[in-house]
């Protein structure tokens, strides 16, 4: 009898083993596997949260973090402009998109502490009709801001260009033509009391879909 009941304890515990083996087993490999599909999964362009649909641009734009880290600017899944592409600097960072193919036509920065705003006023007044403005403040958006080079930006779809300061964030994606004001549009004021950095406000970043210009 007391024989038995080993053989029985014996078996019960070889069962329980065989169990929790088989369990863990395949836990581990549901887990790895899921593990293997997530690095698999395709990014969505820029690294935006969501894709976008047919006839649109995907885009990312981050602004500068105070005067350390500079700003980027993303579109259709390409960096146009980004610290490591070496293309950005303090003030105002500007690439110019076709509407329609979604090519880069054109980028460049725009110092707005000590620069010559002139500059920025004949870059302004030459894009032409369907072109996308993408837009990425670093350090200081706004000392050399004149009414004239506002008016071009409320032309391209700002409505945050009025109340713009000194070492505000400003993101902002616009298009010549446009005919009411851009949704995609971010604004924070340097003050004190909110700063992350100090003397700076915290980082700016706006992702999204822009409909293609289909005329």
């Amino acid at each position: 009898a007391g024989m038995i009941r080993y053989i029985a304890l014996l078996i019960t515990l070889l069962g329980i083993w065989f169990i929790m083996q088989t369990y863990f087993e395949h836990r581990w490999k549901a887990i790895s596997l899921r593990s293997w599909l997530g690095k698999q999964l395709p990014r969505h362009k820029c690294g935006n949260q969501k894709s976008c649909s047919q006839n649109y641009f995907a885009f990312k734009i981050v602004s500068g973090a105070a005067n350390v880290v500079g700003p980027s600017i993303c579109f259709d899944g390409t960096v146009l402009m980004s610290s490591v592409k070496n293309n950005v600097g303090r003030g105002l960072n500007i690439a110019l998109v076709n509407g329609t193919s979604g090519q880069l036509l054109k980028a460049d920065t725009f110092d707005m502490y000590s620069g010559d705003i002139n500059k920025l006023d004949t870059f302004l007044r030459e894009i032409k009709h369907g072109t996308i403005v993408l837009l990425a403040s670093y350090d200081d958006a706004a000392t050399k801001m004149n009414d004239q080079v506002r008016a071009h930006f409320v032309e391209l779809g700002s409505s945050h260009v009025s109340q713009l300061g000194f070492r505000d964030n400003w993101v902002f994606l616009g298009a010549k033509g446009l005919m009411n004001k851009s949704p995609f549009e971010e604004h924070i004021k340097n003050a004190k009391e909110t700063n992350k950095y100090n003397g700076w406000p915290e980082l700016l970043e706006m992702q999204g879909c822009v409909p293609m210009k289909m005329d």
